[in-house]
C-alpha cells in the first residue's frame, strides 16, 4: 500500500512538472514569435531574463529526468502497480516521459531522426504578395512626385505678376526709358550739387542727395554715419625755405608773405598731404626721381641717405610703396612733385598745388574693422614717420635753379638737380588731427527674383575744400538720373531681377573712408551676396574715348552693351577694355571682397598713354573744368545709357 502510495505521488509530481515545462516552453519562444504577435501585446512577455530563466529550468529538468535511477524507479514503480491493480494496466505513462534517451538532448538528435521534424518550428512561408505591395506604393510614390512637380511648374509659369523682371521687359519700353535719360536734365542736377560744394562740412550735401533721391521714388534711403579720425591742415600753411638765401616759398611756388596768404589762403591750406608726420626738418635735398628700388640702392651706395629729404616725382609707381622705400632707407622728409613732362602737353599744371592721402583706406585709428560705436581706437595720428608735402614743378624749378622745364624746340626736358649740386632747405609741416563724422548715403531698390542678391553703385560727394568740386558733382548726377530711368519702370510695373544699392560715399579725398568703413561692417554680407559693383568714381576725366576698366568675368558683358548702345548713335567713340586697377572708391571691394567690378570714364587719349597712378594727386583747380570738357553734357548722357542695360543684365 505505501508503495502504491508513493508511485501515485510521483505521478501526480510528473504531471505537475511536465504542465510547467509546457509553459516555460511557451514563454521562451515567445521571442522567436514576436513577429507574428497581435497588437498590443503585453511587454512583460518580452522580458529577456524571464525567458532566459525559463530555459534553464527546463534545461535542467530534462536532465534530472534523463538520469537512470528516476528512469528504473518509475519503470519498477509502474509494474508494480501494474501488478496489485490490474484495472490500470492500461494506463500510457509515454506522454509524461520527457526524455528517452539518458544521453540528453544531443544524443537524442541522432537516436530519433524525426525529432527534428517533431520539434522545430516550421519557417514562415514568404508571402509574395508582400513585394508586389511594395512596389504598387513605391510606383503610386513616384507617379504623385512627378505630378506635383508638373502642377507646380506650370501654376507658376501661368501665374500672373504684378511686376515683371528685366527678363521679361518689352523692348519698346526700354527704349522709352532711354529716351527719358536727357543731357538738360543730368546738366540741371550737376548746378545745383555744385552750389553746395564749397561747404566743408558733408551733413548739407548729404541731406540734399537723400531728399532728391526719395523724391524720385527711391523706397529706402538712408544715412550711414561713422566717426573717424581725419587728418586735417593747420592754422597756417606749409612752407619751403631755402637755407642759403633764406627765401621762403608757398608750396604753390609764391613767395611767402601776408598778401600772398590772404589771397588764397584756403589753396595753400590744402597742399599738403594727408596723415604725414609733422613738424620742422632741415637736411640736405637728393634727386631720388621716381623713387624705385634701383634708383634708391645706386643712390645709397654714393651718399648718405639718412635723415635727408627725397625730391621725388609722382608716377609709375604707387606713391605708398615708394614712401615706404624711402623711409626703409632712413630719409627724414620728401618733397613730392609732378614732371611736367608727365602730363598732357595742354595741360598747364606748373604753379597747381594739390594733395595727396597716405591712407591706404579707412579709418586709420580702427585698421581691419568698422569705426561704429565701442569699437577700440588706435591712437594714429601719422600712418609714416616722413614728412611729405607735395609741392609745385614751379617750385622745384626754383630750388635746383632751372626755371625753364622745356626747351626752344618743345622738347620736354625733366626736372633734375644735378649730381653736383647741394641744396640744403628747410621744410614746416603743420597738420591737425581729430574725429569727424563721415556720412553715406545709401537707398535701396529691391530684386523681384533675388532680392538677396546685390549690384552696387557707387559715386561719392565732396568732403574737403573743393576737391573733386565738380568731380563729385558730375558722378553724383549721373547716378540721380540712372535712379530717375529706372524709377520710371518701377512705376511701370517692372523689377530688376536683383536688388540694386546705390551709395554715394563720404570721405573719399581722405584714403576711401567712406566706402571702406561701410564694407568692414557687411563685410560678410556683401561678400557672400554682392554680384557686381558698378563704379562711378569721376566719370569725365577728358572727351576723347570711353574709356571702360572692368573684372575680367564682366569684360565681354561690357564690350557687348557697349556696342549695342553705339549702334544706335550717329557717332560712336572707341571703347577700351581694361582690367587694371580702378581708381577711388571701388578699391576694397576689389581688393578686399573679390566683387567683380566695372568703371565707366571719358577719358583723354594722350593721358592714358601718360604714367599711371597720377590720379593719386587731388588738384583745386583742375576739377572745374568739367563743363568746359562736357558743355551740353551728352558724355554724362551716354555714361548713363551704357550703364543702364550693363547693371541689368549683370
Amino acid at each position: 500500500m505505501k508503495q502504491v502510495y508513493l508511485t501515485h505521488l510521483c505521478k501526480v509530481l510528473i504531471d505537475v512538472l511536465h504542465s510547467f515545462l509546457k509553459s516555460s516552453k511557451k514563454m521562451a519562444y515567445q521571442k522567436v514569435n514576436a513577429d507574428q504577435r497581435a497588437p498590443g501585446h503585453s511587454q512583460y512577455l518580452d522580458n529577456d531574463d524571464l525567458q532566459a530563466t525559463a530555459l534553464d529550468l527546463e534545461w535542467d529538468m530534462e536532465k534530472e529526468l534523463e538520469e537512470p535511477g528516476f528512469d528504473q524507479f518509475q519503470l519498477d514503480s509502474a509494474e508494480n502497480q501494474n501488478l496489485e491493480n490490474p484495472e490500470t494496466a492500461d494506463l500510457n505513462l509515454d506522454s509524461i516521459q520527457p526524455a528517452t534517451s539518458p544521453k540528453g538532448r544531443f544524443q537524442r538528435l541522432q537516436e530519433e531522426s524525426d525529432y527534428v521534424t517533431r520539434y522545430t518550428r516550421s519557417a514562415p512561408k514568404s508571402n509574395p504578395c508582400n513585394f508586389c505591395r511594395l512596389l504598387k506604393i513605391l510606383c503610386t510614390a513616384t507617379i504623385l512626385f512627378i505630378l506635383g512637380i508638373l502642377i507646380g511648374y506650370y501654376a507658376h509659369k501661368n501665374c500672373p505678376s504684378n511686376a515683371t523682371t528685366s527678363g521679361t521687359l518689352d523692348l519698346h519700353l526700354y527704349q522709352e526709358i532711354l529716351k527719358t535719360i536727357q543731357a538738360e536734365d543730368i546738366k540741371k542736377s550737376f548746378r545745383n550739387l555744385v552750389q553746395l560744394y564749397k561747404s566743408e562740412d558733408d551733413t548739407e550735401i548729404s541731406k540734399k542727395i537723400k531728399s532728391h533721391w526719395t523724391s524720385l521714388g527711391l523706397e529706402d534711403v538712408q544715412f550711414v554715419n561713422y566717426s573717424v579720425l581725419l587728418n586735417l591742415p593747420g592754422p597756417s600753411a606749409s612752407s619751403v625755405s631755402l637755407s642759403s638765401s633764406g627765401q621762403c616759398f608757398h608750396p604753390n611756388g609764391q613767395p611767402c608773405s601776408e598778401e600772398a596768404r590772404k589771397h588764397s589762403s584756403q589753396d595753400l591750406l590744402y597742399s599738403y598731404a594727408a596723415y604725414s608726420a609733422k613738424g620742422t626738418l632741415e637736411a640736405e635735398v637728393i634727386d631720388v626721381s621716381y623713387g624705385n628700388a634701383d634708383d634708391l640702392k645706386r643712390i645709397q651706395k654714393m651718399k648718405n641717405t639718412t635723415n635727408k629729404i627725397a625730391l621725388l616725382k609722382l608716377g609709375k609707381l604707387p606713391l605708398l610703396y615708394k614712401l615706404s622705400l624711402l623711409e626703409k632707407a632712413g630719409f627724414g622728409g620728401v618733397l613730392l612733385y609732378i614732371d611736367p613732362c608727365d602730363l598732357p602737353k595742354t595741360a598747364n599744371l606748373s604753379y597747381d598745388t594739390f594733395m595727396v592721402s597716405l591712407n591706404p583706406g579707412g579709418d586709420p585709428s580702427t585698421p581691419g574693422y568698422p569705426s561704429v560705436d565701442g569699437s577700440f581706437r588706435q591712437n594714429r595720428s601719422n600712418l609714416t614717420s616722413l614728412l611729405v608735402q607735395p609741392i609745385s614743378a614751379s617750385l622745384v624749378a626754383k630750388l635746383i635753379s632751372s626755371p625753364n622745364s622745356r626747351t626752344k624746340n618743345s622738347v620736354c626736358s625733366p626736372l633734375e638737380l644735378p649730381n653736383n649740386d647741394q641744396r640744403i632747405v628747410s621744410m614746416q609741416i603743420q597738420t591737425v588731427t581729430k574725429f569727424k563724422t563721415v556720412t553715406n548715403v545709401v537707398g535701396y531698390l529691391k530684386g523681384l527674383t533675388s532680392p538677396d542678391r546685390y549690384i552696387i553703385v557707387g559715386s561719392h560727394h565732396h568732403t574737403a575744400y573743393s576737391y573733386y568740386g565738380q568731380e563729385w558733382a558730375s558722378s553724383t548726377a549721373i547716378i540721380t538720373a540712372f535712379i530717375r530711368a529706372l524709377m520710371l519702370r518701377v512705376k511701370r510695373g517692372w523689377r530688376p531681377d536683383r536688388t540694386i544699392v546705390f551709395c554715394s560715399w563720404g570721405g573719399t579725398a581722405f584714403g576711401n573712408i567712406g566706402s571702406y568703413e561701410w564694407g568692414e561692417d557687411f563685410r560678410k554680407v556683401l561678400q557672400r551676396n554682392v554680384v557686381a559693383y558698378i563704379s562711378l568714381h569721376s566719370p569725365i576725366r577728358g572727351n576723347s574715348s570711353l574709356y571702360s576698366v572692368a573684372s575680367p568675368s564682366l569684360q565681354q558683358l561690357v564690350v557687348e552693351k557697349n556696342n549695342f548702345n553705339c549702334s544706335r548713335r550717329a557717332k560712336c567713340q572707341e571703347t577700351n577694355v581694361s582690367s587694371v586697377q580702378i581708381e577711388g572708391d571701388a578699391d576694397y571691394f576689389i581688393n578686399h571682397l573679390g566683387i567683380p567690378t566695372v568703371q565707366f570714364a571719358y577719358e583723354d587719349i594722350t593721358a592714358l598713354e601718360g604714367p599711371s597712378f597720377l590720379s593719386e594727386a587731388l588738384f583745386l583747380k583742375r576739377a572745374t573744368k568739367i563743363e568746359e570738357m562736357d558743355p551740353f553734357f551728352h558724355l554724362h548722357e551716354t555714361i548713363t545709357k551704357v550703364i543702364n542695360p550693363t547693371l541689368i543684365n549683370c
